[in-house]
């Protein structure tokens, strides 16, 4: 399988980068990073068959906190990216991937701006909502 994501990307934050500390998962966080690539992303960008820009994926506890994530958060366990598509409204991404038949956890419209999708390895809620 070819994957256009990567841990790091994943991983990066222009707010960690400018506050000057380390965002960079353990191995246990990585390897649900992983999971949510095989398993959400890298299914979601074949069946689109387009590019897809992830604005937010893993957060430590302190970016979390800084950007105002909740305190459950699944970015915080690596488990969460919040993405978009070129040309696609957060509306028609969000119906996409609740139609796609790829397996997720959570699938939220966030105000129209973007899409907050995770994964779970231990069991998918299949979760969808607006906020």
């Amino acid at each position: 399988m070819k994957l256009n994501f990567t841990i790091p990307e994943l991983c990066k934050s222009e707010t960690a980068i400018k506050q000057g500390f380390n965002n960079t998962p353990s191995m246990y966080i990585a390897n649900n990073i992983m999971l949510l690539i095989v398993n959400v992303l890298q299914p979601l960008r074949d069946k689109l068959d387009k590019p897809i820009i992830v604005t937010s994926g893993y957060r430590c506890v302190h970016l979390n906190k800084l950007i105002g994530g909740v305190n459950n958060s699944q970015h915080i366990t690596g488990q969460a990216a919040d993405i978009k598509v070129k040309d696609m409204s957060a509306a028609q991404l969000f119906n996409f991937i609740v139609t796609s038949g790829i397996e997720y956890d959570q699938c939220i419209n966030e105000s129209d701006q973007w899409v907050h999708v995770s994964y779970n390895e231990r069991g998918n809620r299949k979760q969808c909502f607006k906020l």
